[in-house]
């Protein structure tokens, strides 16, 4: 991680160590090393917990760890995918979704070097982590795109994560895998071709969210807006600093200047990250209709979301005029339009 004298410098973000206040602890999950982590990597590395009051500890959780951790008071919050979020939710009504900092990915659908389209795929088989998981819907919606149904290719569980699904692609167990960049970064220099990416389909959603416990934010009604100013900040010094947002990410994966230089660029060039992070109506929406088992379809079309999501922190960061110090007035447009767009 960085050192101690760049976390104060960066942001003289330990103010409230140094008044002798002492700051919450608090534990935060993170399933994932990827672009939907990046706010809490920077959040950890520049202070910015801190900066809000809180002394917050990093934990990795592949899925189901990082719900199971929320669920048993382990961790007060994960940034987990809207979609397993949401399944969570419909079954357990004890979890709430705050905000939503990212709605488009960079996740490739990756396959065999002799494959070169989507429509190469009919008949052979997908590696996914779980049937009917996140990853798989998204690779149910990409390949309908190219006119191919789930039910044209085979679908390969894996369990693990993103390296147990690239390990499957390159010792051929798979002909292709949903994979997140950077780790397809690599794939393509050993010739594994990236036939389609979820990035070039903004109809596509792949939003992360931050989930907590109900009971949680009862005991602590602040943190959410805490959590939530943290990140905020984190995702300007994102855009404000590629030279610190690559050391906070490579400090939780130590890839290459080069690959997560190339990763930063591709975020940065598409804005990918949300300065106003409402969770949209139509990633709700959209997560409904993209479930292919049946009975989670007919669960969530059921389910009342607005028992579960809750928008009201980021309305009331707009209301006290928070994003415009943080942006400036500029911002006030984007943030119009956002509201909009938001699930109530």
């Amino acid at each position: 991680m960085l050192s101690r004298r760049t976390f104060c410098v960066a942001v003289g973000a330990t103010a409230l160590e140094l008044r002798g206040q002492q700051l919450q602890k608090v534990v935060v999950s993170f399933p994932t090393r990827s672009a939907a982590s990046w706010p809490l990597f920077i959040a950890k590395e520049g202070g910015y917990y801190a900066k809000n009051g809180l002394d917050t500890e990093l934990k990795f959780g592949a899925h189901p760890a990082g719900i199971a951790m929320i669920i048993n008071g382990d961790a007060a919050m994960t940034n987990y995918s809207l979609e397993t979020a949401m399944q969570a939710c419909a079954r357990d009504g004890s979890l709430v979704v705050y905000g939503s900092p990212l709605n488009q990915a960079v996740f490739a659908l990756v396959a065999q070097k002799n494959i070169t389209r989507v429509q190469d795929l009919k008949g052979k088989t997908i590696g996914v982590t779980a049937i009917g998981d996140a990853p798989s819907n998204y690779a149910t919606a990409l390949i309908g795109k190219y006119g191919l149904k789930a039910r044209d290719v085979n679908w390969v569980a894996l369990g693990g994560d993103a390296n147990g699904r690239a390990a499957a692609l390159v010792s051929g167990r798979v002909a292709a895998t949903m994979l997140t960049a950077p780790t397809y970064f690599k794939l393509e220099v050993e010739g594994f071709r990236v036939v389609a990416n979820m990035s070039d389909h903004a109809d596509l959603f792949a939003s992360t969210t931050y989930l907590m416990k109900k009971a949680t934010v009862v005991q602590n009604p602040r943190l959410p807006e805490q959590l939530i100013k943290s990140h905020a900040e984190a995702i300007k010094r994102f855009y404000d600093d590629k030279a610190f947002a690559v050391k906070a990410y490579q400090a939780y994966d130590p890839q290459s200047d080069a690959d997560v230089g190339r990763f930063y660029d591709i975020h940065k060039k598409g804005n990918l990250f949300e300065r106003i992070p409402y969770v949209l109506r139509g990633a709700i929406e959209s997560v409904v209709a993209q479930q292919t088992d049946p009975q989670m379809t007919e669960l969530m079309k059921k389910f009342d979301f607005r028992q579960v999501v809750n928008n009201t922190v980021i309305e009331k960061l707009v209301k006290d005029g928070y994003f415009e110090q943080l942006y400036g007035a500029g911002i006030k447009a984007e943030e119009d339009r956002r509201a909009k767009l938001a699930f109530k």
